[in-house]
């Protein structure tokens, strides 16, 4: 479900009022504990936190015109899911993460490469997502972005 939202604030203002509720406070946890040197943005229809091109002007290699992604946010129609691109390029971020997380939730770890979904809203882990968050810098991830285009 991508959303046509221009801005975050609308983003989360078209949202059901349950999804809006654990929407923002995923944002907030974003905000708060995301390294400095991202940003936010609208990105495929998603909240998206970005680096952008004044620190990476290659941008994706995908769509070079578009800013390097790292983490999104989105409601879908069955849950609220969220990407993060390293939890798929490293397996040691990835290990400690599926690791961390029962120690926060009773419901077994819904995973593909790079997103987690969240089906009850009262099952995500805002410290350990805000944790996970923290753990890398915009110059970890782009250079572990490199390390992997490049295979």
């Amino acid at each position: 479900m991508q959303s046509k939202a221009t801005t975050p604030e609308q983003y989360l203002a078209e949202l059901p009022e349950d999804r809006r509720e654990a929407m923002s406070k995923l944002r907030e946890i974003t905000l708060q504990n995301l390294p400095k040197g991202f940003e936010e943005q609208i990105s495929y229809g998603m909240l998206g936190y970005v680096v952008p091109h004044s620190i990476y002007p290659n941008g994706y290699h995908c769509t070079p015109e578009l800013p390097l992604p790292f983490f999104a946010i989105a409601s879908q129609k069955n849950s609220i899911n969220i990407y993060h691109m390293m939890v798929y390029s490293d397996k040691n971020l990835h290990d400690w993460f599926s690791a961390e997380y029962p120690k926060y939730c009773k419901s077994k770890l819904d995973m593909g490469k790079s997103c987690i979904r969240f089906k009850k809203m009262n099952d995500i882990p805002y410290d350990l997502i805000g944790e996970l968050l923290s753990k890398v810098t915009v110059e970890q991830w782009i250079s572990d972005y490199e390390k992997n285009l490049k295979k």
